[in-house]
């Protein structure tokens, strides 16, 4: 009787605490806002009628505008929002509200009812229609919005992510570099060296007749995505404004020597086996027009210790100078640099004497050209970075600032923010010396936004030749493609082809004029 008594207690309790948990449950409230990420993942390619239903109890939107109609230059009628309340990520959506949409202004706060709303692609774009204009209300205005940096090929690759987002293209410049005549009416390719975007800026616009556009710049702007004839969809980048168009540059800087590849750690001894592959992008006379090459290693035994109190010039274990002052190199081939042993994959490999070797040093018994101690390895294995820069003239001193460099790895100390003491960098594909976004000045290698690096192969002592593709325009004096790093593993009876076959475009003008090789496949990018 008494274990009937307890069995009864137990399974009152049970459904009690039950009953008592479904009422907590219960009281718990739904928001009144679906994330734009869910509301867009409601369509499925047909018109989609919203309710609370649908919406998981959820009738209204909030956001913050990214339109701005007084310019001209956005799709007529549109209000563009963008939140990022689900999972951080950023979706945007457009509302057709004919000439309220004006009312709007990038920064504006809003909340806007739904139900009754139709979610349906409109000429290529997702909109909400059939939404009232009574049916936004304003919470504020001149929010932040944080600069929304995405590669140009990210936006092609995935543009229902993007589209009615604010986002920024970052160093773009225009392939044909425009004249000071030209004007933004039109479609204008615009590249930042990861793919080529269209920036389109309608006739009609006040933005239609601007001149004496940027060389380099950024562009703030909202992807709009539009219907071509053949149903395709055209995406579209479009600034809203002038003060949308920073300008970074006006001017064009050549590098007439590019950095294309080194093997720093061939299959055996590295003592005078190390080398570095360069190309002309003009020609180039090294008697009548000198440069040096420096390398720097940063191991955690290398002397002097420390940040390099001179940069580049610092010498000791730490930099190591070769001088160009002989030979010639023709616009779209390679030269070399390094040691005297002039092997693909160090001993017993095959012998590229062929190859331009324009300066051939033995590293391992004979100090730098200026500064640089005697090293049995010039270019580090693993850990701590190493660096390799180019410089116009023989001259390299701690101020000199290189005309174009790479790092591998990014450990040991390498810059000191108190003392400004580092490595300085070139403007090139990876580095920048003003922050592009913040229009700050950083002239070293990891300060800011200079912290993109190419990484170690491993496993270490298998001889691979790390081989830097990409696109390299000389017309516009930059990086149409950035360099992406591919790892090719030499044998020993490699031979110099191995290394030339495949290679960067350079001269390359938009047209496939002036292509000396053709481009590698982007394999392992930074």
């Amino acid at each position: 009787m008494k274990k009937y008594i307890i069995y009864t207690f137990l399974l009152v309790a049970v459904f009690s605490i039950a009953a008592c948990e479904k009422d907590i449950v219960g009281k718990g409230k739904i928001s009144p806002y679906i994330p734009i990420y869910d509301l867009k993942n409601l369509h499925k390619g047909e018109d989609v009628t919203l309710d609370m239903d649908n919406m998981f109890g959820s009738d209204h939107i909030s956001g913050i505008v990214v339109s701005d109609h007084s310019g001209g230059n956005l799709p007529e009628g549109l209000l563009m929002i963008q939140d990022k309340k689900r999972l951080s990520q950023l979706r945007g959506i457009a509302i057709p509200i004919g000439a309220d949409a004006t009312k709007y202004v990038r920064g504006d706060s809003v909340k806007i009812a739904i139900v009754g709303g139709v979610l349906k692609r409109v000429d290529g774009m997702l909109q909400i229609t059939n939404v009232p204009a009574s049916a936004i209300t304003k919470l504020g205005s001149n929010m932040p919005i944080e600069p929304n940096r995405v590669p140009s090929s990210n936006i092609l690759a995935d543009p229902f992510k993007y589209e009615s987002t604010e986002v920024v293209i970052v160093k773009g410049g225009f392939d044909p570099l425009p004249q000071p005549s030209d004007v933004l009416n039109g479609d204008k390719i615009l590249s930042d060296g990861f793919a080529n975007l269209t920036l389109h800026t309608a006739p009609t616009s006040k933005l239609a007749g601007k001149n004496n556009l940027p060389v380099l710049g950024n562009f703030y702007g909202v992807v709009v995505l539009r219907n071509n004839a053949d149903g395709k969809i055209a995406v579209q980048h479009r600034v809203r404004k002038d003060d949308d168009i920073v300008y970074l540059s006006s001017v064009i800087e050549i590098s007439p020597i590019i950095i294309t590849g080194f093997i720093n750690d061939p299959q055996g001894t590295d003592n005078n086996n190390e080398y570095m592959q360069f190309m002309a992008t003009r020609d180039i006379n090294f008697s009548e027009t000198p440069f040096a090459v420096v390398t720097n290693n940063n191991a955690g035994a290398t002397v002097p210790q420390g940040n390099p109190a001179n940069g580049w010039a610092t010498g000791g274990g730490k930099t190591y100078k070769f001088n160009l002052t002989t030979g010639t190199a023709k616009k779209g081939t390679f030269f070399y640099v390094g040691g005297t042993n002039r092997r693909i994959n160090s001993s017993n490999s095959t012998l590229i004497t062929e190859a331009n070797w324009i300066k051939t040093r033995n590293y391992g018994t004979t100090a730098g050209e200026g500064f640089g101690t005697a090293t049995t390895n010039l270019l580090a294995n693993s850990g701590n970075a190493f660096g390799i820069a180019v410089f116009a003239g023989t001259t390299v001193t701690k101020e000199s600032k290189p005309i174009d460099v790479v790092f591998v790895s990014a450990g040991g100390s390498l810059f000191d923010a108190a003392t400004n003491v580092g490595y300085r960098i070139a403007n090139n594909d990876f580095y920048d010396v003003v922050n592009p976004i913040t229009i700050e000045s950083q002239p070293f290698y990891r300060q800011g936004s200079n912290t993109l690096n190419f990484i170690y192969t491993t496993p270490a002592d298998q001889g691979f030749f790390y081989k830097l593709g990409g696109e390299y325009n000389t017309s516009l004096g930059r990086w149409a493609k950035v360099r992406t790093q591919t790892n090719l593993k030499l044998e020993k009876n490699s031979t110099l082809d191995a290394i030339e076959g495949i290679s960067i475009r350079v001269g390359y003008d938009g047209t496939g004029k002036e292509i000396s090789r053709d481009t590698i496949p982007p394999t392992i990018l930074r």
